[in-house]
């Protein structure tokens, strides 16, 4: 059987899937991986049982029988980087990004550099420490130097996984653009900042070709130079929709992606986290966030414990129109100081006690999560498209996306169902097919 095989590397599960000639996954597996510690004692991505984790299952679906493994590309998560010495093996952890900064490394990197606005508007990357991955190599240049003189190459970790898989070190636009504080959307290039510090040297070349041929022994295998798993997702919209849209990629983070709106961002959307990504071709992709999933699983537990109800009792609630009209006290969040399109601290409590019953609770809580996502959506321009794609967990919630087809009534709003969209993602651009369409995951959504 002729498939294109993914190697999908997730910060929970790390799974490869394989796809046939029309797109059907024909085998998935997946495993987790315990994660270690860095030298400071802090939890990140056991890099060495990765690395061996990826290297046993390439060769065991090279050598089965069964496939004929025509392509190959890598989805993986971003802002974590692989340092490669001379030997091409790992020279540090694979620190995670969510590791603290230091404040006074910070404030050298600012004072030498400039406005820290300023560089976050070039570069369409918040302020973010280790979230920005080009400041992981600033960091381990000035407190490891001895390491950093020993970095041959370094390669954000999808582009690590493609190297186990072909040898090939190469960098691609979607890793770079993925609020890494590398990439100047202004310049179209390395920011300054990064050419003054020379650790543009220690990146791999970015090709402008979208594959290349690698050989295993006499076969000839199809690769791709692996994508941020984010940009990998949008994909299969991109290549489906034809008309302008924005993709609603919901779960604990709901990022809302205009890949049609590709300015560089204001002041006001940066303070309201909103960045840039860069599609696989290099183009810009507008983006804003909302930490929608983490805000609905705290208040859900908070009607759940008052209404001494099941904590999943939400998915069996069936969307009511009287419930959602009744008049009831303001929705406050928990979980959003410092992200979303209102990151002030919020000192007031959303008032449950207020309800009668769990129902009408959650009717309310979805209703003010979605009037943020209003805002959050207007940021990156949702009025100058015909259509909005809703994806993620989020897509089968009946009331949160009749409330979002009620909001944009001159909008077309689709919840799809594609579980695998980021390994789709992958296996389309590296196959490139002329046409795709989806198979039956869409549905149109009334007010």
């Amino acid at each position: 059987m002729k498939v294109t095989a993914v190697f999908d590397i997730g910060r929970t599960n790390k799974k490869y899937v394989l796809f046939n000639e029309k797109y059907e996954i024909v085998e998935e597996y997946s495993e987790y991986l315990p994660e270690t510690t860095d030298e400071d004692g802090f939890p990140t991505e056991n890099c060495e049982l990765l690395t061996n984790w990826v290297k046993d299952h390439w060769n065991k679906l090279l050598d089965n029988p069964k496939y004929d493994i025509k392509a190959v590309n890598v989805a993986g998560y971003g802002a974590s980087l692989v340092h490669l010495d001379a030997a091409n093996k790992p020279l540090t952890p694979l620190y995670s990004y969510l590791k603290p900064f230091p404040e006074d490394l910070s404030r050298q990197f600012y004072s030498t550099y400039g406005d820290p606005t300023r560089i976050s508007l070039q570069t369409g990357s918040p302020s973010m420490g280790m979230l920005n991955s080009g400041m992981q190599l600033y960091w381990l240049k000035h407190t490891k130097p001895d390491i950093y003189k020993q970095i041959v190459t370094t390669l954000h970790l999808p582009q690590y996984i493609l190297y186990l898989l072909t040898g090939r070190k190469v960098s691609d636009y979607t890793s770079l653009g993925c609020h890494t504080a590398l990439w100047s959307f202004e310049m179209w290039d390395y920011h300054e900042w990064v050419k003054a510090e020379g650790i543009h040297k220690k990146l791999a070349p970015v090709l402008a070709s979208s594959s290349f041929i690698y050989r295993h022994g006499d076969k000839g295998i199809q690769s791709g130079f692996g994508l941020h798993d984010s940009s990998s997702a949008l994909i299969p919209y991109r290549m489906a929709v034809k008309k302008p849209f924005v993709l609603l990629s919901t779960g604990t983070w709901c990022i809302n992606f205009n890949s049609f709106a590709s300015k560089p961002l204001t002041s006001y959307q940066l303070e309201r986290d909103c960045m840039n990504y860069l599609t696989p071709e290099g183009s810009g992709v507008t983006a804003s966030r909302l930490f929608l999933g983490r805000e609905h699983d705290f208040q859900v537990a908070r009607i759940a414990e008052y209404f001494q109800v099941e904590p999943d009792f939400y998915k069996s609630v069936a969307f009511n129109d009287e419930v959602l009209k009744a008049d009831t006290p303001p929705f406050y969040t928990a979980c959003m100081t410092g992200n979303g399109p209102f990151p002030e601290p919020n000192t007031q409590e959303w008032q449950i006690s207020a309800f009668s019953s769990p129902e009408a609770a959650y009717h309310h809580l979805i209703k003010g999560l979605t009037e943020l996502l209003f805002v959050s959506l207007n940021l990156v321009a949702v009025n100058d498209v015909q259509a909005i794609y809703i994806d993620g967990g989020f897509a089968r919630n009946e009331i949160f996306t009749r409330l979002i087809s009620r909001n944009y009534p001159n909008h077309k709003v689709y919840a799809t169902d594609l579980p695998y969209a980021t390994s789709l993602g992958a296996a389309l651009h590296v196959t490139r097919p002329q046409t795709f369409e989806f198979s039956g995951e869409i549905r149109e959504i009334m007010p």
